[in-house]
């Protein structure tokens, strides 16, 4: 049987914020209760104060790093969200681990 392009996205986007708690283990709780079924609400209110927060970046603390993170919770509820935020948060990833990658390499050639 086949799944709807709905259906993929929705899945895609999951298996995002699963990678997310492979990386980082700490937020598996969190994430967790907030794509629960019943968490809507909260869900929806977090993303709104993360992308204002993210708006606001001039301000300490507060960051870009805030806006992609509320775009991410939003897409959860939000269908046309869901192909786009996933899409930029697998590039996102593939990045982050290039640099990382880069950035060890960089570290183990100058400890030898």
């Amino acid at each position: 049987m086949a799944l709807t392009k709905r259906a993929r996205q929705k899945r895609r986007l999951l298996r995002q914020f699963a990678a997310m708690e492979r990386r980082i283990p700490m937020l598996r709780r969190p994430l967790r209760f907030l794509l629960n079924e019943q968490g809507g609400i909260v869900r929806w209110a977090v993303a709104v104060l993360l992308m204002v927060g993210g708006v606001m970046s001039f301000l300490p603390f507060l960051g870009l790093w805030m806006l992609p993170l509320g775009l991410l919770l939003m897409a959860v509820d939000v269908p046309v969200l869901r192909g786009p935020v996933s899409a930029l948060t697998i590039r996102g990833r593939r990045w982050t681990n290039e640099k990382m990658r880069r950035f060890s390499s960089f570290r183990s050639a100058r400890t030898h």
